[in-house]
């Protein structure tokens, strides 16, 4: 099965042409890592968004995820996070849930602030540990 490829590296018309080629249906798998998927990509042919390596800051992944809803999808598309457990990437998602939480508290969108704690030092070790 054929695939297209876009990372950091790839840059000006090469990566127009991998997004005009998955758009087309040149390939129908497309691996886009999470940074270069959150700029300036439309994705309105994606069925699906497979995020397997979580990013820290939870809006980055909603930005890319995005690239998938624009203007002109006229399907569903199904987004899957596949985590394995006691991982790294198990303990980013916890960090993204404390991020979220902290950030809904700063805006007032929860009414009780006050169980609420900021991120620590011991949350960072966490994820090395």
């Amino acid at each position: 099965m054929g695939h297209g490829y876009l990372d950091g590296s790839v840059s000006g018309i090469k990566r127009k042409e991998l997004v005009e080629g998955f758009s087309n249906g040149v390939f129908p798998v497309f691996f886009i890592s999470l940074k270069s998927g959150g700029f300036g990509i439309n994705l309105t042919e994606a069925d699906y968004c497979i995020l397997l390596d979580p990013w820290w800051n939870p809006a980055a992944e909603a930005q890319a995820i995005d690239r998938a809803h624009r203007i002109g999808q006229t399907r569903p598309v199904y987004v899957y996070r596949l985590v394995s457990q006691n991982t790294i990437e198990s303990k980013v998602l916890a960090l993204q849930a404390k991020k979220t939480e902290l950030f809904n508290d700063v805006l007032g969108e929860q009414k009780d602030t006050a169980g609420s704690s900021a991120l620590s030092a011991q949350d960072f070790l966490e994820l090395v540990q």
